[in-house]
This record gives C-alpha cells, structure tokens and sequence, in this order.
C-alpha cells in the first residue's frame, strides 16, 4: 500500500477524531454553562482541570512510551509490553487515588466544594484505566477505527447522558458527575469486554518492563509538563503586567490556534506507530524518512491556512467573539502567529523522533529551552514594546529556538535537512492531486 493511500485511510479517521472530541466536548460545556447553577458549574469545571491533569501526567508517562516498544515488536515482546505498562498504570492510579482519599477524608465537611471533587475524583480516575490502556495499545497498532469508536462512545455517551438530565430536568453538579463515571465505566467495559485494553497480558509483566516504561515515562511527563507550562506562561505574564481584559484580548488568538493543533494531533497520532517500528529495526533512514514525508506534508498543507488566517482572521474573531474583540489587537496579534505556525509541525515532529530514537532528555530539554526563551522574551518584549505585541512576537523567537535546537540535535542521529521536509512535503502534495484527479477522471472505452 503507498504512502498516499496509508494517509488517507488512516490519517482521515483520525484527523475525524481530533477534530470530533473538541466539538462535542465544547457543546456539552455549553450545555452545562447554561443549565447548571453557577456553584455546580464552578464545581464541575475544578473537577475537570483536575482530572484532566491528573490524566495528562498518567498519559505524559505511559503514552509514548508504550507505543515506541509495543509498535512492531513481536507478539511475546508487545505482550510484555501491555502487561509492564497495565502494572505501571495500576501503581500511577491507584497512587492518585490513595492520595485523593486522604485528602477526601481530611477536607471533609470543612470545604464542601473542594469535597464535592475529591468525592469522585479517585473512583473516575480508576474506572478510566482500562480505557487509557486500550487507547494507547490501539494507536500503537494502528487501529484508528476502533480508537475513533471508543472516542465517539465516550464522549457521545456523555452528552447523551447530559441531555438525558437537562430533559428530565435534573441536572446538577451530581448528575453530571453520575453521567461522567456511567460513561466512563461503559466505554472501559467495553474495551475490556473486546479484548481491545489486553488485561489478559498483565501475566506476561516483568519488572525490567516495568522499569524500562518508567525510565522513559519521567522524561515523557516532563515534556508534557514543561509543554503545559509554555502554553500557559503568556497568560501568567500578561496577568501580571498589564491589566486583567488584557488577558481575554491575547486568549482569543491563542484559543484559535487550536484549529492547527487538531491536523497536527492527527498527523503525530498517525506517524507515530510508523516511526515506532521503523526504530524498533533500527532503521535510522527510515525514522528519516517517515519524519520528512508527514512533517513536510503537514507544513506545506498549513502554508496557505496560515496565509487565509494572516486575511479572514479579523472576519472569524467578529463572528465567533463579538463586536467587542473586532476592534482590538487580537487580530494582529495572530497575524504575528500566523508567522510562526508554517514551523510548527517540524518543531513537533524534531520532538518525537528524540522520544522514539530513545532521547527523551533530549525532546524535555528543548522543551524547557522553549520554556526559558519565551519567559525572557515575554518580559523583554514588553520592556520594549510596552504592549501586548512583544508577547507575541517573543512566540516567534521560542519555536524557532525550538526547531533549530531539533534540528542540530537530531542530525546528530540521522541524516537529513530542513530542505528535505519541505521538498519531500510539495512532491506528497503533488501526488495527492495527481492521485485525486486521476481517480476522479472517468474511464474512456
């Protein structure tokens, strides 16, 4: 099967699954805004950025790391894999969940709001183990369809259940809560009842397994708390040099970039496996390779959004956000991302090759590079600037410290340059249109 046709079958259900998640999951928080009372509303929203980071430090450890060993190793090799990486998760969660029930225990019946989350926490967080544990294991072997079914199963079980209760006109802060631990119990059981989570391969763990997932996974949750904190750290900042509408003002193009995050979460979802078991062989060129065709394809793809977004970008912001983010810097200020989005999926793509060559230091190291850079670059654009434009601007000095900190990294391992992505990105899209046209023009006889 070539390239293209790999791309479209696969890279389609996912870039559908990227792009799915985000939407139901805004319609169920606008449902809530609307219907809940403002205390549930609160409690709900702390219980969720709660759970959330909980889960993002259970994924930044095991995530990666279970798909760079399990992608193409042998059947006894990938069992041992599940079953390490099922044990890994059981300590992590279980863990979490003994911590939650101390402070459950300690708070209670003196914050009724903070008890209200601790209440559940611990019990959600279980349930969705199984679930984790067979996404991972899915994307590794590739089976984006079945991936894409658990994605759609929870998410729309979950709003199903919430208007369910908005009909029956019980809605609050506890039936929500039921509604989130009845889906979730739902979409675990179902994995497990498939065979899709491989619990039975908890019988195959070694301790060296084990080992190994966590001393990769350290790296990973590094990563993926130092990514956090880079995109969080413009806010901090803004927060505390300019005045408090300042901050929605420089939200709303951050908010919007998420429309290149979605093709570059499906993009990296998809390479992965790839790059995973061309690793596992040992096959540098083709680690090489695989980086080039999906990082070139992804950034020259994005050139001409990017060029839209630089013109229609205003037209979006009057029509998502209102008359009274028109006539502000937002639009500007994503224009100044605008010229750094073209770089962002090298940027991304030099990360996780360093995590799958079995660099991991390496991909965190850049990331709190990032981090540094843009903290200075923050302070040092308003000094200069006095405005929120030297924020921005100071986005275009971190990713590109990024990209040319991957770059000279990974050259070290494998032998391209960055005019082999862009190459290689125009020669996929020139046979994608070939492809489609040619697919498309009708049979003469």
């Amino acid at each position: 099967m070539s390239f293209l046709k790999k791309i479209i079958n696969k890279h389609t259900i996912n870039l559908a699954n990227s792009a799915a998640m985000p939407v139901i999951g805004m319609l169920v928080l606008s449902l809530l805004a609307r219907k809940l009372a403002p205390r549930d509303f609160g409690n709900y929203i702390f219980f969720l950025q709660t759970f959330l980071l909980a889960d993002m430090f259970r994924t930044g450890f095991l995530q990666t790391s279970l798909v760079k060993f399990y992608s193409g190793a042998a059947r006894d090799r990938a069992n041992n894999v599940a079953g390490s990486a099922w044990v890994v998760g059981f300590i992590l969660t279980f863990s979490l969940a003994f911590i939650d029930l101390i402070l459950y225990l300690v708070v209670k019946s003196n914050n009724t709001d903070l008890e209200d989350t601790l209440k559940w926490f611990g019990i959600i967080y279980m349930t969705t183990l199984p679930s984790a544990v067979a996404g991972w294991i899915l994307q590794a072997e590739e089976r984006f369809d079945r991936l894409f079914f658990l994605q759609i199963l929870n998410q729309g079980g979950f709003l199903i259940f919430v208007l369910i209760s908005i009909y029956l006109k019980h809605v609050s802060f506890e039936t929500v809560i039921y509604s989130y631990l009845g889906t979730n119990i739902i979409t675990s059981a179902v994995t497990i009842s498939k065979g899709w989570s491989h619990l039975h391969t908890i019988k195959h763990k070694t301790v060296a397994s084990m080992k190994e997932l966590a001393n990769f996974g350290k790296y990973s949750v590094g990563t993926s708390l130092g990514s956090t904190l880079l995109r969080s750290s413009d806010t901090f900042i803004i927060k505390m040099m300019f005045p408090t509408a300042l901050v929605g003002i420089y939200y709303i193009p951050q908010r919007l970039m998420e429309i290149f995050e979605i093709p570059m979460r499906s993009f990296v979802s998809t390479a992965l496996p790839e790059l995973s078991t061309a690793a596992q062989r040992n096959d540098k060129a083709a680690v090489a390779q695989i980086m080039k065709r999906y990082g070139g394809l992804l950034t020259v793809l994005l050139l001409p959004v990017a060029v839209g977004g630089c013109i229609l970008g205003g037209l979006v912001i009057h029509l998502l956000f209102g008359d009274k983010f028109a006539n502000t810097d937002a639009f500007n200020i994503f224009r100044i991302f605008m010229c750094y989005v073209i770089i962002m999926p090298i940027d991304r793509f030099f990360g996780i090759t360093l995590d799958i060559l079995n660099k991991p230091h390496l991909n965190m190291a850049k990331v709190f590079l990032m981090l540094i850079v843009n903290v200075i670059g923050d302070f040092a654009g308003i000094a200069i600037f006095h405005n929120l434009y030297g924020v921005a601007i100071a986005s275009l000095f971190t990713y590109y410290t990024g990209v040319l900190f991957g770059y000279f990294t990974l050259k070290k391992h494998l032998d391209f340059s960055l005019n082999d992505l862009f190459s290689l990105g125009i020669d996929q899209l020139k046979e994608m249109k070939t492809n489609l046209f040619h697919k498309n023009k009708p049979k003469t006889t």
